[in-house]
């Protein structure tokens, strides 16, 4: 078989010592075919044991295969496909078109359903030690092509093992028993207390597709999701009208934030492109000079965003980064929007401009140092500025409890001013079904409008 060879040479087990010289773990090095194989473990003796397995197949001349590096009877022996191989193979199917932020919201659920689908307990790593194995594995593994830590790969061996058979969840009774177990679980947190709704139903609509690839494959007859009646929880989509400022709360709160500090004051307009243009964080953070098309010296000015840039934290990027450039949301690569700079954040812009210039490429909100603006540096000055342009009633009320807030007060402004939806949708990245359904709390004043019209219509 050309995939199979006989060419095998086995080496001495290399102790791998950390910067204190330490032993941390064993490797076990091979050649097949002119291939450098390796395996580490963490204990002398189980790599020992590996070695001499490895060994006695290449004594008694059986054919060791080319992809795998291991004797083929190996793979003979091989149990059914199990789950966690299956996640393996799912995740990695997925990767290349996942956004960061869905590549994380695939290895969470992925996660929780892994914890309900073991079939022991026995010689189990720690908890903490099981899910950084799996967040490793669903992540790192994947980009970086490494290998894993000894912990890492302790873990990991370890699922390989006490991880059900795929095919389990198609066996009847007890194939919906798994799924709901499953789906209990991921309708939790870690500490078992009721989870999000919005977070419960994110994980299952990760866990159905998962189910429709591994029946796409044909790994399972059917999804054994859909053999479970299961009620999803109600999540509330509107926006909280409790947490929409008004326009004079909103000039308070930019004023406290100039007053702030040498922070504040870069951050003065960076907020104001929350509030004035229902910006996202995301998209303010990505602003270059050229996307200010229009500054007058009065009136009106126009901007038009090309990207964004959404933290999903650094294991998820494809560029190793906390944050990475990507299209604007519900939009494809190179699609645009362009949206009104209200005189007052022109104003705003301008002074920023002048005062703190732009970065290498153009940035306009960076930090003193000359980097990016990041999520701890804003946050801190966005609750501390709150608290000091707030009355303590404010204060303690949900008003603008979080920057994107601003976003939300601006986009119930633009609709409770009388712009027409589509508009309003174009200019906040909506669509117009979304927009309404989301801000339908929080348009006041239209009432007694509507009931004159109703009136003039009906009136004999």
């Amino acid at each position: 078989m050309e995939d199979t060879t006989y060419d095998v040479r086995v080496y001495k087990i290399e102790a791998r010592k950390n910067a204190k010289g330490t032993i941390t773990s064993f490797r076990v090095l091979w050649r097949v075919g002119g291939e450098l194989r390796k395996e580490t473990l963490r204990k002398a003796a189980q790599a020992d044991a590996f070695r001499s397995k490895l060994m006695t197949a290449s004594r008694e001349g059986e054919a060791f295969d080319m992809r795998t590096g291991r004797p083929v009877s190996w793979a003979r022996e091989k149990s059914p496909l199990s789950w966690y191989a299956f996640t393996l193979a799912y995740v990695e199917t997925k990767w290349p078109y996942a956004s960061p932020n869905h590549r994380r919201g695939i290895a969470e659920a992925l996660t929780d359903a892994t914890e309900a689908l073991l079939t022991s307990d026995s010689g189990q790593p720690s908890r903490d030690a099981r899910r950084g194995a799996l967040r490793w594995a669903y992540s790192t593994r994947i980009r970086d092509k490494s290998e894993p830590s000894p912990e890492h790969a302790e873990a990991l061996r370890w699922f390989e093992e006490h991880t059900i058979p795929l095919a389990a969840l198609s066996e009847p009774g007890r194939g919906a028993t798994l799924a709901r177990a499953v789906l209990d679980r991921i309708s939790r947190t870690k500490s078992g207390e009721l989870a999000a709704a919005n977070t419960a139903n994110r994980k299952r609509m990760v866990l159905n597709n998962a189910m429709e690839y591994a029946r796409e494959i044909g790994a399972l007859p059917g999804n054994p999701l859909k053999s479970v009646k299961w009620t999803k929880p109600r999540t509330m989509s509107a926006v909280d009208p409790r947490t929409v400022i008004n326009v004079e709360q909103a000039r308070r709160f930019l004023v406290a934030v100039r007053k702030h500090g040498k922070r504040g004051e870069r951050m003065q307009a960076f907020f104001g492109c929350m509030y004035y243009a229902a910006l996202r964080p995301e998209e303010v953070i990505d602003i270059r000079r050229a996307h200010l098309t229009s500054l007058p010296g009065e009136g009106w000015g126009e901007m038009r965003l090309t990207n964004a840039e959404p933290r999903a934290g650094s294991r998820w990027t494809n560029n190793g980064q906390p944050r990475e450039r990507r299209a604007l949301k519900h939009r494809a690569d190179g699609e645009t929007r362009p949206v009104p700079i209200h005189p007052e954040l022109v104003t705003l812009l301008r002074s920023h401009l002048e005062e703190f210039g732009t970065g290498p490429d153009g940035r306009v909100f960076i930090g003193p140092r000359g980097g990016e603006m990041t999520d701890r540096a804003y946050l801190k000055v966005f609750h501390e500025a709150r608290e000091k342009a707030f009355t303590p009633e404010e204060a303690a009320s949900p008003l603008m409890d979080v920057p994107y807030a601003l976003r939300h007060a601006a986009v119930s402004t633009w609709l409770n001013a009388g712009v027409p939806a589509p508009q309003v949708a174009e200019w906040a990245g909506h669509s117009v079904d979304v927009l309404l359904r989301v801000y339908a709390t929080c348009i006041h004043g239209q009432q007694g409008e509507a009931m004159r019209r109703i009136w003039d219509a009906t009136a004999s």
